[in-house]
């Protein structure tokens, strides 16, 4: 998919779930083994720069996932975890839900994308029950890969539709995984976790500081070099 070019939103713009995504398709290195997850990690695979090969897993059984089936053109046998309809890239190889976990758990991708109701400042990661009356608990393999991968980075919106905080000191829903998400895109900021803290290394123009503080439950550290998070308009206007 061809990138439209950066261009500065209005001030203090948070970034839609298709920036989101580019973003954080941008880190994802030459070579890589990447597994995405449902939702907004998804979409990265549309947004990954094209003069880098970037192989891609689906929990189910696919190496090599290619882009999304065409309508009227998918083979309704082939599908990703999340059951669309995809197409595969040469060279991939489909197999059963056990040698995909093994490759999973022997450690063998190297980064996986993954949505979260809460991540701490520690690395804590909860994502698969937000103790919901009208939505149950959903594991899925979100377990298995935020302890296999050898990185871990999530996509999520900085705050809940009420504007709780996501990013938070310790997490209250129950935990996926302790202490394994290495770097967070929301819509405000980009934040890596350092030995326990949070730092932010871009953050959308025209929020200041204390305004990303003000929302994030967590304490925050501004890198030195802290720049502006500017992504292409790639939904038609912000």
């Amino acid at each position: 998919m061809s990138t439209p070019p950066l261009s500065t939103p209005p001030l203090g713009t948070p970034l839609t779930r298709n920036q989101m995504a580019w973003r954080a398709a941008q880190d994802l290195a030459d070579g890589a083994y990447v597994n995405l997850g449902l939702g907004m990690p998804v979409l990265a695979a549309n947004y990954a720069p094209a003069e880098r090969e970037i192989f891609y897993h689906s929990e189910n059984g696919i190496l090599g996932v290619g882009p999304v089936a065409l309508p009227g053109q998918g083979d309704p046998e082939l599908v990703d975890a999340g059951s669309q309809l995809v197409t595969l890239r040469d060279g991939a190889s489909v197999f059963d839900s056990v040698a995909s976990f093994a490759m999973i758990r022997g450690g063998h991708l190297d980064i996986t994308i993954l949505g979260a109701f809460q991540v701490a400042a520690n690395g804590d990661l909860a994502n698969w029950d937000a103790l919901s009356a009208e939505k149950g608990p959903l594991i899925g393999g979100a377990m298995d890969l935020s302890m296999g991968a050898k990185a871990v980075h999530i996509i999520m919106r900085h705050t809940t539709r009420e504007g709780e905080a996501r990013l938070v000191t310790a997490c209250s829903y129950p935990l996926t995984v302790r202490g394994r998400v290495n770097r967070v895109y929301t819509d405000l900021a980009v934040l890596d976790i350092e030995q326990g803290q949070l730092v932010v290394r871009e953050i959308i123009p025209g929020l200041r500081h204390d305004e990303l503080a003000a929302v994030t439950d967590a304490p925050l550290t501004f890198a030195a070099d802290c720049r502006e998070l500017i992504a292409p308009d790639l939904d038609g206007g912000i």
